[in-house]
């Protein structure tokens, strides 16, 4: 081999490796979009490999756990399935929440929980099975709601078993199969929850008025009951968002107003219809809804005095603190109030010891 040949070889440029079209190959697949159906079993990409199919798991398991013998109760709560029957004739009786198509007497409650149920009989006809059906779709997505809000801040994990202790709360496998107004109330009670996290993560009055929004509705579902949450949801806004405290005051209005909107509508509608026009308020005395929604739907509930009410006076048993670890009610959901007090205990210490960011 001559010099010449020698250094020509030794100047030609390298050849590329082998493995860099293969490199390159996978690179772009790993950029390439996932479709639709590879997202929903995925999920986010930061999340545990098991992370989307576990809980789409927990929540095919709740669903089939609450649609199952779902039309054994028959009719479920009668008072109730007349006034859905009623709403799925006549829209005047949908939207007061009348008891009957002829529009004589409203049910003793908001309409709220009536809509989906009546919707849903306008679709599907009238049945059991049409009427409770919303009521197992709520409970899915609560046991979802309260995942989501769990997972943000502590994981997957935890997340699950949140989800799962929810899904299997005795009072809530009645209530997610029964058609009275709980089943929405909770589930717009949880999504307040979770609203109310994401304002304080953001600092963000849009989000805190979505907290009312659905507060609102909550009302329109059940009355004062909704407002058992508001102290929790606004003080943590007020304390903890993630802003200036100027602007925590200017959310927390704000949140306050779409709560007032959006359940004032209607009672704005009841209200100031002349009595000849709409059907009796059902459970007054007065025929206004404001008298029962102060009354035995609101400070009757605490002091007993149910006048006017479908069980009578004092029908739905005693009052007071101690109503919650009666034989009645003890068994249902109780028995997790230990539990709560000793978690927040340990959370709160783990919470002290954990160094300030």
């Amino acid at each position: 081999m001559d010099t010449t040949t020698a250094l020509a070889r030794t100047a030609a440029p390298a050849p590329r490796p082998a493995t860099q079209p293969d490199q390159q190959q996978a690179t772009a697949q790993a950029s390439a979009p996932r479709s639709r159906a590879q997202r929903l079993w995925r999920g986010p990409a930061a999340d545990p490999p098991w992370a989307r199919p576990a809980l789409l798991g927990l929540l095919l398991a709740t669903a089939l756990l609450y649609v199952y013998n779902l039309t054994s109760s028959g009719w479920a709560n009668s008072f109730y399935s007349a006034a859905v029957q009623a709403g799925s004739e006549s829209w005047k009786a949908f939207l007061f929440g009348s008891s009957d198509a002829g529009n004589s007497i409203t049910v003793d409650k908001p309409p709220a929980a009536l809509w989906v149920m009546a919707l849903s009989v306008r679709v599907f006809g009238l049945s059991s099975f049409a009427i409770l059906l919303p009521e197992v779709l709520m409970g899915v997505a609560t046991v979802g709601v309260v995942h989501a809000t769990v997972k943000r801040h502590f994981g997957a994990a935890a997340g699950l078993v949140s989800g799962a202790v929810l899904a299997l709360t005795p009072v809530a496998v009645l209530m997610f199969r029964f058609n009275n107004p709980e089943a929405l109330l909770v589930l717009l009670m949880a999504l307040g929850a979770w609203a109310t996290l994401r304002s304080i993560e953001q600092g963000s009055a849009r989000w805190f008025a979505v907290v009312g929004v659905f507060i609102g509705l909550g009302f329109l579902t059940k009355a004062l009951q909704v407002l058992l949450v508001v102290p929790a949801f606004g003080l943590a806004y007020l304390l903890l968002a993630n802003t200036t405290l100027r602007r925590r005051i200017t959310g927390a209005l704000l949140g306050t107003s779409a709560m007032v909107l959006s359940a004032g509508w209607w009672v704005a509608v009841v209200e100031l219809v002349p009595a000849n026009l709409r059907p009796y308020i059902g459970g007054s005395q007065d025929n206004s809804f404001l008298s029962v929604t102060f009354g035995y739907n609101g400070l009757g509930r605490l002091n007993g005095d149910e006048t006017g009410s479908v069980g009578g006076g004092n029908g739905w048993g005693e009052t007071g603190l101690t109503r919650m670890f009666g034989s009645d009610i003890g068994g249902q959901i109780s028995w997790l109030i230990p539990s709560a007090l000793i978690l927040l205990a340990v959370g709160l210490y783990l919470r002290g010891r954990a160094p300030r960011r």
